[in-house]
């Protein structure tokens, strides 16, 4: 049997060893310990085999804000869905998805990245937190628009609550059950009911 030190894979699965590595090391150190040789050591390889998969670590940063990209982006429900059940979807797909990649929270909501990542790095990241935050506002707003939710609140501070529990379920901090949340959340976006007349 090899050790992993001499066990060649084919680059694909290599890269997307290293990829899954590096989010690992952001979400338990920070990316600024994202060096080749941190990395090397994480996964049982050399520093120079990096560079067999990846020329630099400027494109290794690039694949591992391409996944982060494909994995957001897959949390978007179709606009199509009734605007209730389209952030009930987004939150429960998020919050899985998210929680479940290590990293990937620490990367979209970290100031580190900005100072770590190559510019071009730093705009991807922020357009998916950007298209995040356009896409709760525009189910919150078609909600109010329709009357599936409350409209005594402006959109854009619903989302923030929106935006903020999704990511409180991701970190799975509190102890609280995620069920019990998402129905408090639900609670809390439902229109008020009418004012009685005195």
């Amino acid at each position: 049997m090899s050790s992993p030190r001499t066990t060649r894979r084919p680059t694909a699965q290599r890269q997307d060893e290293l990829t899954s590595a590096a989010l690992e090391l952001i979400a338990t150190r920070g990316i600024s310990a994202l060096t080749t040789r941190a990395l090397a050591a994480h996964v049982g390889i050399t520093g120079g085999a990096i560079f067999r998969h990846f020329p630099t670590l400027d494109a290794l940063l690039d694949a591992v804000v391409a996944r982060v990209e494909t994995l957001l982006a897959g949390t978007l429900p179709d606009e199509a869905l009734p605007p209730r059940e389209r952030l009930a979807r987004f939150v429960e797909a998020r919050s899985t998805a998210v929680g479940s990649q290590v990293g990937v929270l620490q990367l979209v909501s970290s100031e580190q990245f900005q100072l770590a990542l190559p510019p071009a790095a730093v705009a991807r990241l922020q357009k998916c937190v950007d298209q995040t935050r356009a896409y709760v506002v525009g189910a919150l707003r078609a909600g109010q628009t329709d009357g599936s939710i409350r409209d005594d609140i402006d959109a854009k501070s619903l989302a923030v609550i929106v935006l903020g529990t999704t990511r409180l379920l991701a970190m799975k901090r509190g102890g609280a059950d995620p069920r019990a949340v998402r129905k408090a959340l639900v609670t809390l976006l439902e229109p008020p009911p009418p004012a009685r007349p005195r």
